[in-house]
């Protein structure tokens, strides 16, 4: 592994949604997008981040119970297939979630902060302004609420009074060689991560960017809070990334098409972002 400044770097996929469409990844219609109904799928990520000495954890993902809780209420139009949990895909790679010290948590949807409970050594690293916004006003809104978990919200407020939750306002070093970023657009308080590896400094986006396509054509995705801002951090991803291949975006199943697995026994489920792409 990688030592000083330099990191390793390792996306994990626990879920993955097959039967989903276009039109759920762009602010379009059948006029600007003829393609809008055709099958686009989805994969759901952790990140891990490690070298010899540390490792970080980027967001939570979420639990069997939140997939059952989701696809019921959806009246079964959602049915994600669970790969493995979290904490599962983060011991392919040597990390034991119940020994990590530091997890990032990008924003508090439902995707990106359920399991926190399998992290009980963990301090959590959130932005100020995502825990106003989903404790706030906007959240009498389905629209915004919708893709949040009322029991996730509340286990993070819990730990903030447990001391547990490191609150950011804006940029931050988190450790030499990886910065916190606040993007906002698709929450107020989503925040990236920026990474120094051997190949440059690579951006776990996070949805800041759901999908390569999101930010390479500035196309919004549709749960959004702030368009312009989504917009906006789009160009802040490209400013932070040494290229536009060092951005990795939130949820695209491209991620492992385009980077090796870490091993024989994680092909499928964990990739390598350090190391040059291979697709």
């Amino acid at each position: 592994m990688s030592g000083d400044d330099t990191w390793e770097v390792h996306a994990i996929q626990y879920a993955h949604r097959a039967e989903r469409h276009r039109y759920e990844t762009f602010i379009t219609n059948a006029w600007t997008d003829p393609l809008h109904d055709t099958l686009q799928p989805i994969s759901y990520y952790v990140w891990a981040i490690v070298n010899r000495e540390r490792a970080f954890v980027v967001d939570t993902g979420f639990d069997t119970g939140e997939l059952e809780r989701r696809r019921r209420e959806s009246g079964d139009r959602w049915q994600p297939r669970l790969i493995c949990s979290p904490a599962e895909g983060l011991a392919k790679i040597g990390v034991d979630a119940a020994k990590v010290r530091d997890v990032v948590v990008t924003h508090l949807h439902f995707d990106h902060a359920g399991t926190l409970d399998e992290f009980p050594a963990a301090r959590f690293h959130l932005q100020e302004l995502e825990m106003q916004y989903a404790t706030g006003p906007h959240m009498a809104h389905s629209f915004f609420s919708g893709a949040y978990s009322v029991g996730h919200v509340t286990r993070m407020v819990e730990n903030v009074y447990r001391g547990r939750v490191a609150f950011h306002s804006g940029d931050a070093e988190l450790a030499p060689g990886i910065t916190l970023h606040l993007v906002g657009g698709h929450t107020l308080g989503i925040q990236s991560v920026r990474v120094k590896t051997r190949r440059g400094w690579v951006v776990l986006a996070s949805d800041a960017s759901h999908f390569y396509d999101n930010v390479a054509e500035d196309a919004p995705y549709p749960i959004v809070h702030d368009v312009a801002g989504m917009l906006a951090g789009f160009e802040r991803l490209r400013s932070l990334a040494t290229s536009p291949d060092h951005i990795i975006p939130g949820h695209d199943p491209k991620v492992m098409e385009r980077y090796p697995a870490a091993s024989d026994a994680a092909e499928g489920i964990v990739a390598r972002l350090d190391v040059d792409r291979t697709g």
